[in-house]
């Protein structure tokens, strides 16, 4: 793994919480995107070298709409970047890591993701990424 890609924060209204971002960080969030594959709209802020992304869900049995159920607003996942997310995800399931999705799928920000189930990272989603080139 290169480095940590993102933090995801999962909130009930995305223009609510860009606002409440955007003066917490002092700048503007710098892109918004759907995934239509996860039901769900992002917005991504840079924070120095950092991205934070929000995801709101759009529609009622996203992902994301079950984990504000569940828990509420908050952070969702951290993300990481890696060169290889193939070979990355044939390391980790070797060293016993539950992948929730074997094969890379299109996230947002131009990027292929898996995520790793949070029972075997400790109650933590994690995300790998790629750039897609």
């Amino acid at each position: 793994m290169n480095k940590i890609e993102h933090i995801g924060i999962a909130v009930k209204n995305i223009e609510t919480s860009n606002s409440l971002f955007a003066k917490l960080f002092g700048e503007s969030h710098y892109k918004t995107e759907a995934v239509e594959s996860e039901g769900v709209k992002t917005s991504f802020f840079k924070v120095g070298p950092n991205k934070i992304e929000l995801l709101e869900a759009t529609n009622p049995e996203s992902p994301i709409a079950k984990f504000i159920e569940k828990k509420g607003e908050g952070i969702h996942h951290i993300a990481f970047d890696v060169a290889d997310i193939e070979n990355e995800v044939k390391r980790l399931k070797e060293e016993g890591f539950v992948v929730l999705n074997e094969k890379p799928k299109k996230g947002a920000d131009n990027k292929l993701v898996v995520f790793l189930h949070p029972k075997s990272t400790n109650g933590v989603l994690i995300e790998l990424c790629q750039e897609i080139i």
